[in-house]
Formats: structure tokens, C-alpha cells, sequence
């Protein structure tokens, strides 16, 4: 505990924790005793009968609890109160600062922010102070979010933590819940005005309202970082804070326990801000004083440990609103703010002429926009922990979207190295894949699987931009190219390593590795735990090579009768359609992105790969076996439609025509493969 005197729980307005919208100050307490508000000493004077009309409210309908609209909703918070400030001309660009470390809080700031910019009307420039891990998390976010009129700048939470390091704290947030003690430095000189959130708050109003209340401020005012820099914030906050250490032997609440003793020596800090901007959801509060009407609330604060699961008297409706912005589709969120100037986003120009180049009557215009689409990605969307560095280290990579859910626990059990696996979910898929990894035990025990969600946007399947995230989050040297429905052997992640040092691969070889692929048509069989097993299972007719009868040719190369004897790999050359699973180095060509849907995707990396000389080396002890299940759209699609069909063909010939321009007369046996006859309903 503090010492005796400080101000007891100063709450509403006035501080971090019990604000949410950290060092906007006031003296009220969300569903506190009214009559200790008014006599808190200190707080500025307000307008009479502004504390009742904040305090004593009449309870909401059902009706109006649910946005409907009814006689009297709407100004009760302000009738009875000061009048608000205008609020920020259009193009005003307001500052908002969020401190945010890891996989959890990186997904909250999602929700957090799609809240915001559901409401918001005005320019936005966003400073985060993160750690690393939120860092290339949201970077990647927001650079593939492409949200108008937001800029994001990131501040080293490394650089700030000796700053506050001397502070014992007890809190579960760590340093991180000191941080907002240090952002005056932190910011940048320059900037005078900035609203701190919380990353666990929702938004029910334009935050330019919020923005708007600076007006009222006369005083030194916390986030008035020019203020707070002439007051000398920071010896101000380190003097109270030693003395308060003298007494207390760790902070309990973060920044919190320091803020309140500094507001208790200098009181002229507060300044009242009507508690609708800070709902708290917590146990230890009266939410419902802070509103009466559903259009009166601000700033919703999920500040309980319970989260979702604290009791409140209105619990359905502020979870209804949470979770329909968890489940929001963020690229609805990508609207311009028409009239105000604004930094072009990186590539949109171009992408936007690339657009408006295409032609709507073209029959292959699906594919064309498909390809020039930027998914939101989201990357280690659930905790994750790199593996340690070895030199010969091998990582699964491959994609899945919601239909293949079912496949990662059994995925996980045959391969215990590292993961990369990029799903193609919406918004709200996310949430329920969040659930079906926390929900079994297999998968939440694995935390060497990196999970990268690219969010669903078009019709065709983007198989080659999946593949291409999960790629560039690999973090070993190799990676193991697969897909979704196949099983590796359990032996093949040790197998691959020791492959990969004894042939020496890497600065002295360059090769890929086939792994032969083999395919059950049955649900329910056993798999062999060896060769020699799998060898009987492909005797009997339990096992054959894939697709043996759809599309042989797509693997006839890795030559299944040499394998059944081999001892040692050896090499085979590259032919037309060839498609193994392969182990390559990290650094390999990525996959070409123009390939949506079905049908040519691995095709085209294979010949990439052959184009760049790599070897194509089989293993004689690696399989992996294809497991049955329903069509996808994309297959039935290719199956049932001459025009799906004719746009792949179109395809497969613009990609030649770049390879011939990238390997010149090497690529010309490509040309001659490509022109070969072959069967239209059966070829990928």
C-alpha cells in the first residue's frame, strides 16, 4: 500500500489503469461515491449539477442498451453539464501513443484500433512504444492494412527501460506498465498534444471528442507534453517516486501508484473529465453511474483480469460491442477521409493504376485482381518462441485456410521441429481458430509453431502469397516446403537434418531435396512408422504414389521404382509439370503470386528452382503421405470451367515469357515443355 494520505482510488478520469485514456486527469470516480467527488480537494470547479447528471443516472431500456433509437437518448452527459468544446477541424491530425509488448497485447491493439477508426473522421498518427515482438508484428500489420490517413511511428521500449528499471513493481504488466511514466522523453520534442490508451479499451464515439477536451485545459496537464516538459515532468515524477519507494517495497498497480502520488503533491494535475470516457468493467466498480443511455458511452474498459467474463449489470451489451469489432472486417476500415491532404501509403499509387488498368469485361478479370490484392497480415498471431540456432535446422512451412483446421493437431504429432503456417481466415475465423488452439492440448503446447493469419479478401485462394508469408517467417536455415494434407514421417524432421550434413548442402551445394509423396484414399489406416512398411502399405493398394490416378506426370520424375531400392539419393532431372515437396534453404525463390485458385503453383517454383540450377536430389528413407478429403472450391471450379481453365493457360504463358526474360536462352527447353499436348481435365 501507499502511504496513509494519498488520495483514495482518484479513478474515472484521473489515472492509467483506472483510466484506460492514460494522463487525461480528473477527479471522478466511474461509479464512485458522489459525494466524495465533490469534495475531493483539488479538482477544478465544474458546472453544477454536472456531477449528478455524470453520477445518478436513470437506468437505460434493454431497447436503448441495444443502439435503439428512442425518445430522449442522446445528450444526457452533456445537457446537465459545461457545454463541449467544438471539435478539431477535419483535417486536424490527432496523436495517440499506445505502449504494447508481445502476441497477446499486439492482438488487443487490433481490436482497440479498429474500434477507433470504425468512429474516427479525422487524420491519425499513432506512436508505439513496443518491444520487438510487437514491433515486426504490427509493422507488418499496418503496412499491409493500408488504412488512409494513418501514420504510424515505433518507439524502442528497449531504449526507454533503464529510465524506469529502478522502480520496483509488482505488477504482471512489468516495465512495460511504467512506460507511460517516460513518454514526454520518449515523444518527440515537437509534439505538444498526444491521447495515451490502454490496449484492453473499446471505442463507442470519434475520438476526436476526446481530442476536443483539451480546449478545456488551463493548467499543467499531463499529455500536454509541451506543459509537461516546461514543469520539469521528469524530476517532478523520480522525486515522488524515491519517496514513495521509501515507504512502499514495490509498486502494485505500474505507473499507476506513481501517478497518484504525484497528482496527491500537486493537485493542480487534475482536471475533470467526464467518466463516459472511461466505462470500467472491473468488480470493483459501478459502471452503469457513468451512463444512461447507450449513445452517452465514450470509451469502454475492459480493466478486470475477467476480461469478457466480469460481472456487470449491462455485461451482454458491452461484450456484444467488443466482439463486434473482434470480428469486424478490417478492410471495411479503408476509407478515405475526403478533402484532407494526405502521405501516399507505400505502393498504393502504383497499385491503384495497376487496378484501373484492368479490364471488368476480361473473363480472366477475376484472376487479375486477385493477384494485385494486399492482404492484412497478421503475423505470430499466437505466441510463439524461435527455436535456438542450429546449423542444419528444418522448418515445415505450408498453408491452410478454416476447412483444414482439423489437420494441424495430427500435423504437430508427426513432425515435433519448428512451423511456419499462414492460414487464410476472416476476422472472424481468427477468433475461432484463436479458440481451437487455446481449447487442445496438443497444439497450445507447441509454442515453436508460428501461426501468420492473412486475412481473407477475394475469391480465389492466394495459395502462393500464403506460401510466401509463411516463408519469410521461416527463421532456420532450411525450410520444408509442404502442404496442409500430407503427414510427414514421424523419423522425417531428424532424417532431414542429417541428410542435410552429410551432403554437405548450403555454401557447397546448391540442391533441393525431394521428399517422394505417396497418398491414401482411406480415412482410417496405419501409418508406417519406416520404408519397408510403407512399402507393403503400397503393395496391398492401402498406399500409392500421388496422385498415381489423376496426374501422374506431376511426380513421375522422382522415378518411384528407383526409390523403392535406393540406399543413398540420387539426382533426377527436371521435366514439364514436375511438382515435388521439396527441402531448400531458407533464401530459396519465393513463389510467383500470380498463381491464385488451382492448378500450376508448385509447377512454376519447381521451374524456378531448375532455372537457378538447383539439383534435384531424391532421399531414399524421406516420405510424406496425402490424406483424403473434400474437393476445394477452387479444384471444382478448374474441373467444372473452360474459362477457369483458359485464364491458368494464360497464366502459364506470361510466366514463361518472364522467365525468358530472367534466364534468356536456359529457359527455351521451358517453352518447349509448355507447348507439349496434355490432357485439360486432369493437368494442375
Amino acid at each position: 500500500m501507499l502511504p496513509r494520505g494519498r488520495p483514495r482510488a482518484l479513478g474515472a478520469a484521473a489515472l492509467l489503469l483506472l483510466l484506460g485514456l492514460t494522463l487525461l486527469l480528473g477527479p471522478f470516480l466511474s461509479g464512485g461515491d458522489p459525494e466524495r467527488e465533490r469534495r475531493e480537494p483539488g479538482g477544478p470547479a465544474r458546472a453544477p449539477g454536472c456531477a449528478r447528471c455524470l453520477l445518478t443516472p436513470r437506468v437505460p431500456s434493454d431497447g436503448q442498451l441495444r443502439g435503439e433509437p428512442s425518445a430522449g437518448l442522446g445528450d444526457h452527459n452533456r445537457s446537465a453539464c459545461a457545454p463541449q468544446p467544438p471539435l478539431p477541424p477535419k483535417c486536424e491530425v490527432l496523436h495517440v501513443a499506445i505502449v504494447c509488448a508481445g502476441h497477446n497485447s499486439s492482438r488487443d491493439v487490433v481490436t482497440l484500433m479498429k474500434s477507433l477508426l470504425f468512429y474516427r473522421k479525422n487524420p491519425l498518427h499513432l506512436h508505439l512504444v513496443t518491444d520487438a515482438v510487437a514491433r515486426s508484428i504490427l509493422g507488418t500489420l499496418f503496412h499491409t492494412w493500408m488504412v488512409p490517413s494513418v501514420l504510424v511511428s515505433f518507439y524502442d521500449a528497449q531504449e526507454l527501460k533503464p529510465q524506469i528499471s529502478w522502480i520496483p513493481n509488482k505488477h504482471y504488466s512489468g516495465l512495460y506498465g511504467l512506460m507511460k511514466l517516460v513518454l514526454p522523453l520518449a515523444l518527440p520534442p515537437s509534439l505538444a498534444r498526444v491521447i495515451v490508451l490502454d490496449t484492453d479499451v473499446t471505442f463507442a464515439s470519434d475520438i476526436a471528442e476526446l481530442w476536443a477536451l483539451f480546449a478545456h485545459f488551463s493548467g499543467v496537464i499531463l499529455l500536454r507534453l509541451d506543459r509537461l516538459r516546461q514543469a520539469g515532468w521528469e524530476q517532478m515524477w523520480k522525486l515522488t517516486a524515491r519517496r514513495v519507494l521509501l515507504t512502499l517495497p514495490a509498486t502494485s498497480l505500474a505507473d499507476q501508484d506513481i501517478f497518484n502520488a504525484v497528482i496527491k503533491e500537486h493537485p493542480g494535475l487534475v482536471r475533470a473529465l467526464p467518466c463516459v470516457w472511461n466505462v470500467q468493467l472491473s468488480d470493483h466498480t459501478l459502471a452503469e453511474g457513468c451512463y444512461s443511455e447507450a449513445s452517452d458511452l465514450k470509451v469502454i474498459h475492459w480493466n478486470s483480469p475477467k476480461k469478457l467474463r466480469v460481472k456487470n449489470k449491462h455485461a451482454d451489451f458491452f461484450r456484444n460491442l467488443y466482439l463486434t469489432f473482434l470480428g469486424y472486417d478490417g478492410k471495411l476500415l479503408r476509407r478515405e477521409i475526403f478533402g484532407c491532404p494526405s502521405q501516399p501509403l507505400p505502393g498504393a499509387e502504383q497499385l491503384q493504376q495497376a487496378l484501373a488498368q484492368l479490364d471488368e469485361e476480361d473473363p480472366c478479370f477475376e484472376f487479375r485482381q486477385q493477384q494485385l490484392t494486399v492482404h492484412r497480415v497478421h503475423i505470430t498471431f499466437l505466441p510463439h518462441e524461435p527455436p535456438p540456432p542450429r546449423p542444419h535446422d528444418v522448418t515445415l512451412v505450408a498453408q491452410l485456410s478454416m476447412d483444414r483446421l482439423q489437420m494441424l493437431e495430427a500435423l504437430c504429432r508427426h513432425w515435433p521441429g519448428p512451423m511456419s503456417l499462414a492460414l487464410y481466415l476472416t476476422d472472424a475465423e481468427a477468433q475461432q481458430f484463436l479458440h481451437f488452439v487455446e481449447a487442445s492440448p496438443v497444439l497450445s503446447a507447441r509454442q515453436d509453431v508460428a501461426y501468420h493469419v492473412v486475412y481473407r479478401d477475394g475469391s480465389l485462394y492466394p495459395v502462393n502469397q500464403l506460401r510466401n508469408v509463411a516463408l519469410a517467417q521461416a527463421l532456420t536455415p532450411y525450410v520444408f516446403l509442404s502442404d496442409i494434407d500430407f503427414l510427414p514421417a514421424y523419423s522425417l524432421y531428424d532424417y532431414l537434418r542429417a541428410s542435410i550434413e552429410q551432403l554437405e548442402l548450403g555454401s557447397r551445394r546448391k540442391a533441393a531435396l525431394v521428399v517422394p509423396a505417396f497418398e491414401t484414399l482411406r480415412y482410417r489406416f496405419s501409418f508406417p512408422s519406416s520404408k519397408a512398411e510403407l512399402l507393403d502399405l503400397l503393395d496391398t493398394g492401402t498406399l500409392y504414389t500421388f496422385r498415381y490416378h489423376e496426374w501422374p506426370r506431376g511426380h513421375a520424375p522422382t522415378d518411384y521404382t528407383r526409390w523403392r531400392e535406393a540406399q543413398v539419393p540420387y539426382r533426377v532431372q527436371w521435366a514439364a509439370d514436375y511438382e515435388p515437396y521439396v527441402v531448400v534453404p531458407r533464401d530459396c525463390p519465393r513463389y510467383d503470386p500470380r498463381f491464385v485458385g488451382f492448378g500450376w503453383n508448385k509447377v512454376a517454383h519447381i521451374m524456378e528452382l531448375d532455372a537457378q540450377e538447383y539439383e534435384l536430389l531424391v532421399l531414399p528413407e524421406a516420405f510424406t503421405i496425402h490424406l483424403p478429403h473434400a474437393p476445394s472450391l477452387d479444384l471444382s471450379r478448374f474441373r467444372s470451367s473452360s474459362d477457369y481453365r483458359a485464364c491458368l493457360r494464360a497464366l502459364k504463358e506470361e510466366f514463361h515469357q518472364d522467365l525468358s526474360r530472367s534466364y534468356g536462352a536456359s529457359a527455351l527447353k521451358y517453352l518447349t515443355a509448355l507447348q507439349q499436348p496434355q490432357s485439360q481435365a486432369r493437368a494442375p
